[in-house]
């Protein structure tokens, strides 16, 4: 049965999403994606002028992921509009639903306000878990592009044990890396020893921080600081997968000569057309 869509901004995974979702005979509106030309002259697929003409249009809209990069304006790359988080819930109402994610407390009380029914598509454990492993993907391209040796026999370092680093430190281990896990609970850190890898208290972390090759921060708050960027060795590649403000002291670790990467959004950059299909399939969950 044809079902009429909104897609607001977002990244690449949105443009694979308006292309999936046309090909199954729906129709979708988009706004902020008027500079994505992989979209042009697609049947079904229609551009609008505004916000409100979307919100108009379709009833399901689904926005970027995160919603926000800077806390301010909707993350819209495809397009020269610019529209802030309350400008854009006070006029997508009308009892809309938006699927989107990373949604702050605020956020989430301004559409109540305005009538609209806010679906924070991160908070569904199943797409998380899935985007763990584009994200562990794209964290080894990063590895290979920012190292002239082989990844196999490297130590690395992961900061925390969450859903990205389990994956993550899974692939690089199965890589026959050296993997090392830092967290601090107790749990996780024997759950670490039982999936075979070393494990570390990240409450010591400065005393064994410049003993890796790589490291690789999944936490998002600040754990390296400058007490430890002081420790790590200049030869060492770091890299933060953590969303903003990440967990490494960006300003400190820039003052020293060391090979750093903050990667972001990589679900997005290296299988956008997976991820479209993820969360299509979460969406049909939800609704």
């Amino acid at each position: 049965m044809e079902k009429v869509y909104g897609i607001l901004g977002g990244d690449n995974r949105n443009i694979k999403l308006a292309k999936l979702l046309a090909k199954e005979n729906n129709i979708v509106y988009t706004y902020g994606l008027e500079e994505a030309e992989e979209l042009l002259g697609i049947s079904k697929i229609y551009n609008c002028n505004s916000v409100e003409e979307l919100a108009s249009s379709s009833g399901i809209i689904v926005g970027p992921i995160p919603f926000s990069k800077d806390g301010v304006n909707v993350l819209m790359p495809y397009s020269n509009q610019k529209i802030t988080i309350k400008e854009c819930v006070k006029k997508i109402c009308n009892n809309n639903k938006l699927v989107v994610g990373q949604v702050s407390d605020d956020i989430y009380n301004l559409a109540k306000d305005s009538n609209l029914e806010i679906v924070d598509i991160m908070k569904c454990e199943e797409l998380v878990i899935l985007n763990t492993i584009a994200t562990a993907e794209g964290t080894i391209q990063v590895l290979m592009k920012n190292t002239d040796t082989i990844l196999q026999g490297l130590s690395v370092l992961i900061l925390g044990f969450g859903k990205v680093a389990k994956t993550l430190a899974y692939k690089l281990y199965n890589m026959q890396m050296d993997v090392t896990c830092a967290v601090r609970k107790s749990t996780d850190l024997a759950w670490i020893k039982a999936y075979g890898y070393k494990e570390k208290n990240i409450h010591e972390l400065s005393s064994y921080v410049g003993d890796y090759d790589i490291i690789i921060n999944t936490i998002p708050a600040i754990v390296v600081g400058k007490k430890e960027i002081e420790k790590i060795n200049n030869e060492t590649l770091v890299v933060d997968l953590a969303s903003y403000p990440g967990g490494i002291d960006v300003d400190e670790i820039k003052k020293k000569d060391i090979k750093y990467v903050w990667a972001l959004g990589l679900p997005g950059k290296v299988a956008p057309v997976t991820s479209a299909k993820y969360i299509r399939q979460t969406i049909e969950l939800y609704l």
